[in-house]
């Protein structure tokens, strides 16, 4: 409504068809970080590909909206997006405040009608990358990880994006099947406590069918009972014990067990050794066993423990079983775990990565910068709010060591930063902050994306993703970490701070007292 009212009124003023920049750019970094990871270029650039009114859609708008003459009702039904120009970001890049991650550019009445979906597709997208990868980085790149969230993601919609871009951001699977044939991301699940407790004892398995890697049929359920009376003391629950042999015969090859149903390391472990054993001599190598409930910590060491004295006992090689954990883990519980020391192999993560319950919005903006060549600024009692006005060019400097040192905003007619040469970078809005740069690279970080028609390839997700880690990589750690982040510096050029301030000062009314 916000859109189509604007639209109409600059119809009706004869401003629709002036020549207007947006920025799109967000004022502060998540989850108390300092940095965000870029996600939802493809979605944007699809989306004005084919941005279109129905005849329908236009009945409605004309139905609902304030006074929607016929001639503002025929400008809706021609609309073409092919005067519109999109710049960038890489997908996947490493970004900060300010810095427009986006740049719209064409006809002012469309540019605006553009405005919520954009966000929309930017601002979710980009949080979820985020997300997963601040938890990348506090599991560490040795473990693997997968996205869970499927029954808590907000929606349908909600959860096929989060599987999405939680991969771009450096998850290693989904198990959202639809998520995964959509994007071809790896798709992997485990046990349900329910299949579990649908067994109540081993006469609910007499009839087993199970053939050996050879294809032998063999006694799967006598060969574990054999080993059960070699490892269990107390009493595990047979419906579990039936359970993991009826799953086992229906997945040799991919035996993976639930084990704290009932009780962790009485019942559930020893129930699994004795399948997995028995696995084991048939030919076949057991996947390993799920923690959903405990003290993850010292449940994993335990379990290791237990695997490696097992397989010592009967002389077979338990090195190779998985431990996974799942159970409501966030990013403070990942950073407990590598604080702790664990056994945990894998980590299935769902509420907290799609529903970013730490921080459920990015608060991305769409502010106008320039009309028909002119400048314009957004003005605010808070300094923060102040937009920078104008088309700008955007350059990464790259210091000596391989690391960025700061983004810079430059004019249109500017000459770039130059290798080797000192470059003065100036605080957005505090004059006394400055500070000169001696890039080892100047990496340019716009590009233009639609033009009419797509300008240059859309990454595919796999490429986003490799992209992602590798930013990740070359980003300075202090950057990265979890408490107290060095701020990363977002900067003018001396020349668009001066013109800033002089614009600022043009624009903003004299106060008078008497």
């Amino acid at each position: 409504m916000y859109e189509i009212t604007m639209a109409s009124a600059y119809y009706k003023s004869g401003k629709h068809n002036d020549n207007a920049a947006f920025d799109l750019f967000f004022r502060k970094n998540p989850f108390d970080g300092e940095f965000t990871v870029f996600a939802g270029l493809s979605e944007v650039v699809n989306f004005v590909k084919n941005f279109r009114f129905t005849d329908e859609d236009i009945d409605y708008i004309c139905n609902n909206a304030p006074k929607c003459d016929p001639e503002f009702r025929n400008w809706l039904k021609n609309i073409d997006t092919s005067t519109v120009k999109i710049y960038g970001l890489k997908e996947g890049s490493i970004c900060f405040p300010r810095l427009p991650v986006m740049r719209i550019e064409g006809p002012l009445g469309i540019c605006q009608l553009l405005e919520s979906a954009l966000l929309n597709l930017i601002s979710f997208p980009s949080l979820i990358a985020t997300n997963a990868a601040r938890m990348r980085l506090a599991s560490g790149k040795d473990k693997k990880l997968i996205e869970f969230g499927l029954r808590r993601a907000q929606g349908p919609d909600g959860a096929v994006s989060a599987s999405r871009y939680s991969y771009l951001g450096g998850f290693d699977g989904t198990s959202n099947m639809l998520a995964g044939k959509l994007f071809d991301i790896p798709v992997s699940g485990t046990q349900a406590h329910a299949y579990i407790q649908s067994f109540s004892g081993l006469d609910e398995i007499k009839d087993l069918e199970f053939t050996d890697s050879e294809g032998k049929r063999r006694d799967l359920t006598g060969a574990v009972l054999k080993y059960q009376s070699k490892i269990t003391n107390g009493n595990p629950n047979d419906g579990e014990l039936a359970s993991f042999i009826s799953y086992a015969a229906a997945f040799p090859r991919d035996f993976l067990a639930l084990v704290d149903t009932y009780d962790t390391l009485n019942s559930g472990i020893p129930n699994f050794l004795c399948v997995a054993l028995a696995l084991k001599e048939f030919g076949f190598e057991p996947v390993g066993i799920r923690l959903d409930s405990g003290d993850l910590a010292h449940l994993s060491k335990q379990v290791r423990k237990v695997f490696n004295n097992t397989g010592k006992k009967f002389k077979v090689d338990f090195s190779a079983l998985k431990i996974v954990a799942s159970n409501e883990i966030n990013e403070s519980t990942l950073a407990s775990l590598e604080r702790q020391g664990h056994e945990i192999d894998i980590f299935g993560i769902g509420t907290h990565l799609v529903t970013c319950q730490a921080q459920p919005s990015l608060g991305c903006v769409y502010k106008l910068v320039e009309v028909n060549d002119e400048p314009r600024i957004k003005l605010s009692q808070e300094a923060t709010k102040v937009t920078i006005p104008g088309r700008k060019q955007c350059y990464r400097l790259i210091g000596r060591e391989g690391y960025p040192l700061a983004d810079v905003m430059l004019m249109p007619d500017e000459n770039p930063p130059e290798v080797g040469k000192r470059f003065l970078c100036c605080h957005p809005f505090e004059k006394v902050k400055r500070t000169f740069i001696i890039p080892s690279r100047v990496i340019t970080l716009h590009h233009l994306y639609w033009d009419g028609d797509d300008t240059e390839q859309l990454p595919s997700l796999e490429e986003s993703r490799k992209y992602a880690r590798e930013q990740l990589e070359c980003t300075r750690p202090d950057h990265l970490r979890f408490t107290n982040p060095t701020p990363y510096k977002v900067s003018l050029s001396e020349r668009l701070f001066n013109f800033m301030q002089e614009l600022w000062s043009k624009e903003i009314p004299t106060g008078e007292l008497d």
